[in-house]
């Protein structure tokens, strides 16, 4: 295996694993999960420094919820890529259609070549090493882009990646945004970007250049339906583990709650009593994450200022024993914020953050009216024992993923994809649909010596229009 310095400047680098991909395009099984393997015990053995890292990142987040968050679903996917590989990696045959017979057909996986992957800060280990490790299952080479908000993290897996793979199989480039940006402009034969909307559409018009394919996965303001049915200290409970998780950076946290009128000072009661169970007090609770940076904070605080001002409700909902602890300033308490109006920020911009907005409606139409009035959100939560509504949810919106009686956990399940749909992002991965984003699936067509398709052939004269008579006759 050749080996390069990665310290290679970007462009070089790139070209060096272009070079590498087109040498050895037929990526045997054995070396797929040789790579898997060696990204495996890099996790296991250096879990313990890649949690302390992504405290370093963040001031206050917990081990544990490093090790739920990050690694436990790194070690899922790459147990499923590993154990599903045989099979995902098969030729498939294809039926032939009888005008083609006796021709037989199949379909080829092979892998793209160069896949750049641009990562997110929130979750800086398993946002960042999930693709790569999909994109190394399928047979690629991997050049990963991390977040520059988070260094500590993204400095210890550039020096864990170049310890354990040579830099043309996999490598890790680090620097701020001027980095990304020349990242993006490469021509890889697949870009896979996690981030906002914003920023999502700066990479994908950097990618077009090159007409380069892209997975966005972005972020979306993902509603929360509270059904009538709905028994809210059960549901509160979910809905404020998805909301405070990572203290709401989380790109499919519940970004509303969509309540039904009359109902807003029970599901005060009952969020209010879900936080201080799951975060008895929140200043210096290592459980509950701080948010990424001041500039983070402020923009939060921006939101709840101009909520108070044109006339919301905001309900500091941390438990009272938070008030006399010491922690880090951007531990920020959760809020609820009731009758905000539509013009707010708030209601408009992804949030990201410990803060809940409660919408009231009347009639369920009216609720599903509110959510399609808006951008299709990448991920959407109901809460309810009524099937009847809950089919009627399902049935009349569009969203990149859903959990019911639930929050996050279909992001979870690996035989599920997961993707956005519209400004929420496109593509999905997680799976073979991962795994298949990252292949080539090419369609093969072997021509028998018996081959009738000479008559197709012109000159066309009544011998053809016999055949194509008949031919109409059978489709």
């Amino acid at each position: 295996m050749t080996q390069i310095p990665p310290t290679l400047p970007l462009r070089a680098l790139f070209d060096a694993q272009h070079s590498a991909s087109r040498q050895q395009i037929d990526v045997p099984l054995a070396l797929r999960r040789d790579r898997l393997g060696r990204l495996k015990n890099l996790i296991d053995q250096h879990g313990a420094a890649l949690s302390e890292a992504v405290q370093a990142d963040f001031g206050v987040r917990s081990r544990q919820l490093t090790e739920v968050a990050d690694l436990f679903v790194l070690r899922a996917a790459i147990g499923q890529l590993h154990k599903e590989l045989p099979h995902w990696m098969k030729t498939r045959r294809v039926a032939t259609p009888l005008y083609l017979q006796p021709a037989s057909a199949h379909i080829q996986r092979q892998p793209l070549g160069v896949v750049g992957v641009i990562g997110p800060w929130n979750y800086p280990l398993q946002l960042n090493l999930g693709p790569a490790a999909t994109a190394l299952a399928a047979g690629n080479r991997v050049m990963l882009k991390p977040s520059e908000l988070t260094p500590h993290s993204s400095a210890l897996m550039a020096s864990l990646v170049q310890g354990a793979f040579s830099a043309d199989e996999f490598s890790v480039v680090l620097g701020g945004a001027d980095v990304a940006h020349d990242f993006a402009c490469l021509p890889f034969d697949h870009l896979f970007f996690t981030g906002s909307t914003a920023v999502g559409r700066k990479v994908a018009a950097a990618a077009a250049a090159n007409l380069t394919p892209t997975t966005l996965e972005l972020g979306g303001k993902s509603p929360c339906i509270v059904d009538a049915s709905c028994n809210l200290d059960e549901a509160a409970v979910k809905i404020a583990h998805g909301k405070l998780l990572n203290a709401g950076q989380t790109c499919i946290a519940p970004d509303y709650v969509l309540l039904p009128r009359g109902q807003e000072a029970a599901f005060e009661r009952a969020y209010t009593a879900s936080v201080a169970r799951l975060f008895p007090t929140i200043a210096g609770n290592p459980d509950y994450a701080a948010i990424v940076s001041d500039r983070h904070q402020a923009r939060l605080q921006a939101l709840l200022n101009e909520a108070n001002a044109l006339g919301a409700r905001v309900v500091d909902v941390a438990p009272p024993a938070s008030t006399n602890e010491s922690g880090s300033a951007r531990q920020m308490k959760p809020t609820l914020v009731f009758n905000p109006s539509p013009g707010l920020k708030l209601m408009d911009e992804e949030i990201f953050g410990p803060i809940l907005p409660v919408v009231v409606y009347d009639a369920l139409d009216e609720a599903i009216r509110y959510i399609n009035a808006r951008p299709r959100p990448l991920a959407l939560y109901w809460f309810g024992t009524d099937t009847a509504a809950r089919d009627r949810v399902m049935a009349n919106t569009v969203s990149g993923g859903v959990s019911v009686n639930d929050t996050l956990m279909h992001v979870a399940h690996e035989g599920l994809p997961f993707g956005g749909v519209g400004e929420s992002g496109w593509g999905a991965y997680h799976g073979e649909t991962g795994f298949l984003r990252f292949t080539q699936q090419k369609p093969v067509l072997v021509q028998s010596r018996f081959s009738m398709g000479h008559l197709f052939y012109p000159p066309y004269g009544r011998r053809f229009d016999q055949i194509m008579g008949l031919l109409k006759r059978w489709l």
